[in-house]
């Protein structure tokens, strides 16, 4: 049975406002698209609407074919922070979860290419699959984790924190400085490289070493109905 701590911890997710997702946070990574390595965090938003919790199963919008998958560490707030200095961001996070940035980057490459916001290529619905909440006490060393991801069972990602460019309490600083950070808020941390493409009907797993495993399935969504 649950306690009530737990069960707290899990209902972060519920409340928080917002996604706010840090890219080419990782140097490989940058490099992998051909990106120059930020010289400040670059920050975009998902709606919460995205999350889907593990088990689940991300759907590929019509007319694409796949999705890039990019596993992240997410930190998750734990009480509202604005303004907060580097030196105690740190107490304001309530939690630590996995989870994937699912990005359709023919979408992202057409708006990058035009100067047009991501919101499409990172915003849909399953977009964010995520674990449950780790509590504080099971992560000691948020800058030392190992990040894995597979696809049908063959590793595609593996990196550790410890190589993210901003790391997190300038990140909390940072990000509270433009916009308040209420509980249950997310920051994705940004993914190691081996980004790729996941397709109709396979499967992925990811996880922190040691930590926690999640598992999703990967269908096409069928075609909306309009008018």
């Amino acid at each position: 049975m649950a306690t009530a701590a737990s069960s707290g911890l899990q209902n972060l997710l519920k409340v928080g406002t917002k996604i706010i997702g840090v890219g080419r946070n990782y140097a490989a990574h940058a490099k992998e698209l051909g990106n120059a390595v930020p010289k400040e965090p670059v920050l975009f938003l998902k709606p919460t609407s995205s999350y889907l919790p593990s088990g689940g199963t991300i759907q590929i919008p019509h007319p694409l074919n796949s999705l890039d998958h990019e596993v992240e560490l997410a930190v998750v707030i734990g009480k509202k922070a604005r303004d907060v200095p580097e030196k105690t961001a740190m107490d304001f996070v309530g939690g630590y979860a996995l989870a994937l940035d699912m990005t359709a980057r023919e979408i992202q490459s057409v708006a990058k290419s035009s100067g047009l916001p991501w919101t499409i290529a990172k915003g849909q619905d399953t977009f964010t699959p995520i674990s449950s909440v780790l509590p504080l006490s099971t992560v000691p060393d948020p800058d030392n984790l190992e990040l894995w991801l597979k696809v049908d069972g063959e590793t595609r990602q593996k990196g550790s924190t410890k190589d993210m460019i901003f790391k997190i309490p300038y990140l909390i600083s940072h990000i509270s400085s433009i916009m308040t950070l209420f509980e249950g808020d997310v920051i994705l941390t940004g993914t190691p490289q081996g980004v790729g493409p996941v397709k109709v009907d396979q499967k992925i797993s990811a996880g922190i070493t040691g930590l926690l495993d999640v598992y999703f399935n990967v269908e096409k969504r069928q075609k909306s109905r309009t008018g």
